[in-house]
């Protein structure tokens, strides 16, 4: 027999390590001999009052044994000889795509400009010692896309539009910790995933599908509204028939590609802003109503904020505990800002961005000459901006909380976890008034919902602008492009995906769809 329970557990009692089966016991008032094995299913912390309380679902055996294996299967198949598929990017979106290709006995050909996992390290490396941004491999382009060297977080709020649950099994099965199929806000961490990675394309060549790295699609032929052929940067030409255009947010060169053909795109709302850094215990203080060190037992401390500012949210984005900031830019001349963390969380400092909304509606109208690309580009003019602030290098504009709410150059910057380092700049000022003000009294919100959070040993540091595309590539209801037959356009490089677990259903999704009628 098997029992689902919801269990409440106190921080003392998290100490005991048969506590689970204790409180089992009792809530189905057997004993707990009869008690063969507790699962457990979600686990979650309600830190809101002062006694903090362990939130666990579980499903409890009694007199049977705990099931060895998932109830997930993947039935990859050798498709070595298979019709080909043809997937541009390796991120999420391609990965998964390339993994349901096989699974439903199609070759999948994933085209990736940037370079796998190993040798990828070395160009962050150069991007953070000696401020030098290789264009087609950095912390957006390379083997699994931007979340490889993004913390992994695996939160998502896109329950509808597939199996959640299948996405996290196949990362365990490629070597996830099976701790994300329990925690409420999943991560795998920058130090973890890239293995994973590794082992996902492992997969894909061992049952016949083909990786080419460094290999930049450039072109592509059209005839009689199907794509014909992708054109690579070596000026080969390859013949295709199915396309999945998964090449991220950061693709600028496809968009203009594409507006270049005069194949439609459209111009998408999305945020940017900035990114926030306090030292980790100030966080943990206010989450966990602590003085001095957190309880061992508890993670490093998160937030999620959100407040309304003269009808624009401004929102917490991409929180990192335990965490650091890192250079995410794409091209030299431009300067833009992301967080990521360890498995552990065990950094110092705790960071997130601090975005507005952007609505290309109503708030691009000194960029309506750019038509679709105008937010794209009104992201890139914020990125100039933070390069010149900076010192036209990867060091980034800052300054102190306290001093960009109240309108001040620092005279200092308080440490950071910014390798190439901080300049202190007046962001208050450099920032649009449609960012910049709303980020000071969104600020001054947070202050008063999260006591100690508006301080002055907080860095803000600009800019946090690739929250999500500033361009959309329309698909139909078959996920097609509707004026390109044979083009599937997935994942956040189109405007559909907005984390590694979107995009990733998003691949399988449009994967699905590609192979209809093959």
């Amino acid at each position: 027999m098997v029992k689902e329970l919801q269990l409440r557990v106190t921080l003392k009692e998290e100490e005991r390590s048969d506590i689970l089966t204790v409180k089992s016991a009792h809530a189905l008032d057997i004993v707990k001999e009869d008690i063969t094995g507790v699962k457990v299913l979600r686990k979650s912390i309600d830190a809101r009052k002062p006694k903090i309380i362990f939130n666990y679902k579980v499903a409890v055996y009694i007199k049977e044994p705990l099931p060895k294996t998932s109830q997930y299967t993947f039935d990859y198949k050798d498709v070595s000889k298979a019709k080909p598929i043809h997937i541009i990017g390796f991120g999420p979106a391609g990965m998964y795509a390339a993994l349901r290709c096989i699974e439903l006995g199609f070759k999948p050909i994933v085209l990736e400009r940037g370079k796998n996992v190993q040798d990828r390290r070395r160009d962050l490396k150069v991007i953070n010692q000696d401020h030098i941004v290789n264009e087609d491999s950095n912390y957006c382009f390379g083997e699994g896309g931007a979340g490889t060297y993004s913390d992994g977080k695996l939160y998502t709020r896109s329950l509808k539009r597939g199996d959640v649950r299948r996405i996290f099994e196949n990362l365990v099965y490629h070597g996830a910790t099976e701790q994300i199929l329990v925690d409420a806000h999943p991560h795998i961490g920058t130090n973890k995933l890239p293995k994973v990675v590794q082992n996902i394309r492992e997969t894909i060549l061992k049952y016949g599908g083909d990786i080419h790295f460094e290999t930049r699609v450039v072109d592509f032929t059209v005839k009689n509204h199907k794509i014909q052929s992708i054109i690579l940067q070596n000026g080969e030409e390859m013949t295709v028939n199915r396309v999945i255009l998964a090449t991220g947010h950061s693709a600028r060169d496809i968009f203009y590609l594409l507006y270049k053909k005069k194949i439609a795109l459209e111009a998408k709302s999305f945020a940017m802003g900035v990114r926030v850094e306090h030292p980790q215990h100030i966080i943990d203080s206010i989450q966990y109503h602590c003085k001095g060190e957190r309880n061992e037992l508890l993670p490093a401390a998160s937030y999620s904020l959100v407040q309304q500012v003269n009808d624009r949210g401004v929102y917490s984005f991409c929180m990192c505990p335990g965490g650091f900031i890192v250079p995410a830019a794409t091209a030299n001349g431009e300067v833009v800002v992301n967080g990521m963390s360890p498995s552990k969380r065990n950094n110092l400092f705790a960071n997130s961005g601090i975005v507005v909304e952007i609505n290309a509606d109503k708030d691009l109208h000194k960029y309506e000459q750019f038509g679709p690309l105008k937010a794209l580009e009104y992201q890139k003019s914020l990125e100039k901006m933070a390069f010149t602030a900076g010192g036209r290098n990867q060091t980034a504009p800052a300054q102190r909380l306290t001093d960009f709410v109240e309108g001040r150059l620092s005279n200092d910057l308080n440490p950071a976890s910014y390798q190439p380092g901080l300049k202190s700049a007046p962001l208050h000022s450099l920032l649009p008034k449609l960012i910049g003000s709303r980020l000071r009294k969104g600020f001054e919100a947070f202050g008063q919902k999260m006591k100690g959070y508006y301080t002055a040993e907080a860095n803000v540091v600009g800019v946090e602008s690739r929250t999500s595309s500033p361009v959309c590539i329309p698909r139909n209801e078959h996920l097609e492009h509707p004026e390109v037959s044979g083009l599937f356009p997935c994942g956040e490089g189109g405007g559909y995906a907005g984390g590694i677990v979107s995009a990733a259903m998003d691949g399988e999704r449009c994967a699905e769809a590609a192979v209809k009628g093959l």
